[in-house]
């Protein structure tokens, strides 16, 4: 079986362990997901994430993060360019996600950063995810 999108697995992967209320998500390696787990590390969505060597491929171990009694600190995360229609957006066209409460991540000529990070730089591309 191929995985046509690599960046969706992760996104389902690691919905799936919250609802499961799971400690930790093991996902295949990947530059770009390294980056992506680094940015939701970063915004304070995951406690953390490190790299485990196995076979056939590394892995990501991503350690999930709760809140209060048990609540998900993710409440939602959602693919918003797809190998079938990609969304781009200029430096003025980043969208904010839940009137700045959540994150946009998008891929640029800079490499993957927040929506915030790319109205700072002045730069736009790719929206990959929103989390909130």
């Amino acid at each position: 079986m191929s995985m046509t999108d690599p960046i969706a697995d992760l996104l389902v992967r690691v919905r799936n362990a919250l609802q499961a209320k799971h400690e930790t998500v093991d996902i295949p390696m990947s530059r770009v997901k390294v980056e992506i787990v680094k940015i939701l590390a970063a915004e304070g969505y995951v406690d953390g994430y490190s790299e485990v060597e196995a076979k056939p491929r590394n892995l990501i171990r991503v350690e999930l993060k709760y809140v209060g009694q048990g609540d998900k600190a993710i409440n939602g995360l959602e693919r918003v360019s797809r190998p079938g229609r990609r969304i781009y957006c200029g430096k003025s066209e980043i969208p904010k996600v839940l009137n700045g409460l959540g994150v946009n991540i998008l891929s640029t000529s800079r490499g993957i950063m927040t929506g915030r990070a790319c109205r700072d730089a002045g730069l736009g591309g790719e929206i990959l995810c929103q989390v909130w």
